[in-house]
C-alpha cells in the first residue's frame, strides 16, 4: 500500500473510532442474531487473549466490552455499533480453548459460532487474536481451519506485544506468516498490537476501514 494511502486510512480510522460506539445486541443462539446490516467484523481468540481489552482500546471506550479475570466469561456474540454513517459493527465472539462452563454450554457456543460463520453474509472479516507470548497453539489452528472451511476472510492480530522482546516478536511474526501461506482464507499481513500502550491500534483501525470500504460501507 502506498504511504499516502496508508496515511489516509489511518486518519479515516482515527475519525471513525473517535465517534460514539455502543453495545447494541447480544445473541446466544442463531435465532436471536440481529438482522444483517452494513459491514460486520468479528474478533475471535482464546479466552485469555485479551479480546475485550483490545475492543476497548480500539474504540477508546474503557468499559465498552466487558473484561474479566475469569476466562470464558463471554458466552454470547456481542455486537457493537459505531456512528450511523459508518455502517460498521464489531462482534465480540465467545472465547475458545477454555471455558468455565459445562460441556453442553461449550457445545452450544460452538454451534452458534459455526452458524454465524456460515450464514452471515454481512460478515466481512474475522480478526483472530493470538497472544504474542505464546504464538499459534493447536486450538488456534482448529479455528483457522474452521474459518478456511467457511470461506470467511480472516487476519491474525498479535496481542500483548509489549510483553515480548523485539527479537522474539520478529520470530513469532515470521513463524505465523509461514503458517498462513497454506491457508486459503487468511489475509497474509500480521497485525501487531498492545492494548496496554496502544501500539498498533491505528493500523488495526485502518485495516478495518479498508475492509469496510471494500465491502461498500
Amino acid at each position: 500500500m502506498p504511504a499516502a494511502d496508508d496515511a489516509e486510512l489511518i486518519e479515516a480510522g482515527r475519525k471513525a473510532f473517535a465517534g460514539d460506539w455502543g453495545f447494541i445486541w447480544a445473541a446466544s443462539s442463531v435465532e436471536t442474531l440481529p438482522p444483517m446490516k452494513g459491514v460486520e467484523v468479528a474478533f475471535a481468540g482464546r479466552s485469555n487473549v485479551g479480546k475485550s481489552s483490545l475492543i476497548n482500546a480500539l474504540t477508546n471506550r474503557n468499559g465498552l466490552a466487558r473484561t474479566s479475570h475469569t476466562p470464558g466469561r463471554t458466552q454470547e456474540l456481542i455486537f457493537f455499533e459505531g456512528p450511523a454513517h459508518l455502517g460498521l459493527r464489531l462482534v465480540d465472539m465467545p472465547g475458545y480453548g477454555y471455558a468455565a462452563a459445562a460441556k453442553s454450554k461449550v457445545a452450544a457456543w460452538t454451534s452458534l459460532i459455526n452458524d454465524f460463520l456460515l450464514g452471515r453474509t454481512s460478515l466481512a472479516r474475522v480478526y483472530v487474536l493470538i497472544d504474542a507470548r505464546h504464538g499459534l497453539k493447536d486450538v488456534d489452528h482448529e479455528i483457522l481451519t474452521q474459518l478456511d472451511r467457511s470461506a470467511v476472510s480472516y487476519q491474525i492480530v498479535l496481542t500483548k506485544t509489549d510483553q515480548v522482546k523485539p527479537a522474539e516478536l520478529e520470530a513469532r511474526i515470521a513463524a505465523i506468516g509461514d503458517a498462513l501461506k497454506t491457508r486459503p482464507a487468511a489475509f497474509p499481513e500480521v497485525l501487531v498490537t498492545s492494548s496496554r500502550d496502544g501500539a498498533g491500534m491505528a493500523q488495526l483501525r485502518a485495516a478495518i476501514i479498508r475492509v469496510a470500504r471494500e465491502r461498500g460501507a
